[in-house]
């Protein structure tokens, strides 16, 4: 598909949805993909990329940076609380917030640095033992706990389960958004984009479409 066939379907899903063009932010998610396809995407102009894991960002992205200019960098998998202050420095935005000691620790780190990326709530929309996130039930005493420690909060965020029809789920994560007086909807992949993008995505992740399928992490 590549980069520009994604962008124009974004925008056509958002017209027909009678959205505003450009209400839907564009994730590239590059990680564990070869150097080679990322300098490829950045040489066509885009500039927000997602990664899984702090380390992997860490050793690719400030030579990157370096060489292409600032890029807004989006964590999107779990993050270690002993990772905080690495993400924190290297992340425009966290979408994996999970549970209460992490948002003490970011709301700590906020306050010290006098500054906060922007943080998304992870909900567990399909209440998976094996998946991060907050349990639906949870999610409302959840947001009211991390504004009483001063975090600021930007959306939530969703991962369906791969079995189920995911527009079910992303209708949940915005009735909970909405109930909360949040704006911000990480929610669609590169299957179900359009979906996401036509229930109010703010934001949609999507990696193999973009840049191919990932290649395999090499045994260690």
């Amino acid at each position: 598909m590549g980069l520009q066939d994604i962008q124009s379907r974004i925008a056509a899903e958002a017209s027909r949805a009678g959205r505003a063009p450009g209400s839907t932010k564009l994730i590239a998610v590059s990680k564990v993909q070869p150097l080679d396809r990322v300098e490829a995407v950045l040489e066509q102009g885009h500039r927000v990329f997602g990664e899984n894991r702090v380390q992997e960002a860490a050793g690719k992205w400030p030579d990157l940076q370096e060489r292409y200019g600032a890029v807004e960098l989006h964590l999107l998998g779990p993050l270690q609380t002993n990772k905080v202050k690495q993400a924190a420095e290297l992340f425009d935005v966290i979408h994996s917030l999970d549970r209460e000691k992490l948002a003490r620790k970011l709301a700590d780190l906020a306050q010290s640095r006098g500054e906060s990326p922007e943080i998304f709530v992870q909900v567990n929309t399909g209440e998976e033992p094996q998946k991060a996130g907050v349990l639906p039930e949870a999610v409302d005493p959840f947001i009211a706990a991390c504004r009483t420690m001063d975090l600021p909060l930007a959306g939530l965020m969703c991962i369906p389960p791969v079995d189920e029809e995911p527009a079910l789920h992303f209708a949940l994560l915005a009735k909970f958004a909405a109930r909360n007086g949040l704006s911000g909807l990480s929610m669609g992949m590169s299957a179900d984009f359009e979906r996401a993008v036509a229930l109010g995505a703010t934001h949609v992740r999507v990696g193999s479409a973009i840049f191919g399928a990932r290649a395999p992490v090499a045994a260690v």
